[in-house]
């Protein structure tokens, strides 16, 4: 059921839900594995790369370490890929490696995100809600011409999504009301956790997030608030 009249603010999920990380991790990856003479497949290296994204922050969601930033996570899942495609660690410098880490830092938007985002902000708060970490969020913001409203997230609450204390926080500091708050996401596992907290939920459509073979996500798993194609379809859904 739709409640377009009590949303005040808009959060929204980055990685796959407004930027596309594979093309971008993989444009930057390519160069890095050309220069090392290497002959993988750049975009199996980004998938590689992503795959430890989930487990990374499990560590942390678990109480196992203390929290850290996700450019720390990005930072180890790399080093820890690398013998994976025939590369050694210990034949790579760390500074080349912390730049290649930085590929997170300049993803491009999806084509639809910037013409939805701006009209979306014309009528409502916007604020990412990302498990990046605050100045990653920044540079990708000023790389992709994102006009963020704030920067909540992750590191703000100190806790990774879907953790409740990353939704509750958020909440906290746009000071509303739950309801008055729709979270933005493609992964329906965000949606729950929001939903979970009080907070409107929309669905965007990003079937490709994972390249053509995408098996997950394909559908909203529950009747979300809304359910849009893209974000100027949410825009126009909600009336921006």
């Amino acid at each position: 059921m739709q409640r377009t009249d009590t949303v005040q603010a808009l959060l929204f999920d980055t990685f796959g839900t407004v930027v596309d990380w594979r093309s971008g991790v993989t444009r930057e990856a390519a160069l890095f594995l050309v220069r090392h003479g290497s002959e993988t497949d750049p975009t199996a290296f980004a998938d590689a790369w992503r795959s430890r994204y989930q487990p990374a922050m499990d560590e942390v969601r678990s109480g196992r370490r203390p929290f850290v930033s996700l450019d720390v996570l990005h930072r180890e899942s790399l080093a820890a890929i690398l013998p994976d495609f025939g590369l050694s660690p210990d034949r790579i410098t760390a500074a080349e490696l912390d730049a290649l880490n930085l590929a997170w830092h300049r993803l491009d938007s999806w084509p639809d995100s910037l013409e939805g985002l701006q009209r979306l902000k014309a009528r409502f708060i916007i604020a990412s809600m990302s498990n990046a970490n605050v100045r990653l969020i920044v540079d990708m913001a000023r790389h992709a011409g994102l006009r963020w409203d704030a920067v909540l997230g992750a590191e703000v609450a100190q806790a990774y999504k879907p953790s409740p204390a990353t939704y509750l926080r958020a909440i906290e500091f746009l000071d509303l009301r739950p309801q008055e708050i729709c979270m933005v996401a493609a992964h329906n596992y965000d949606l729950a956790a929001a939903r979970e907290c009080g907070m409107q939920t929309a669905f965007v459509y990003r079937t490709t997030e994972y390249g053509p073979q995408q098996t997950t996500d394909l559908q909203p798993s529950q009747d979300w608030d809304f359910a849009a194609s893209d974000l100027v379809d949410l825009a126009t859904q909600l009336g921006a």
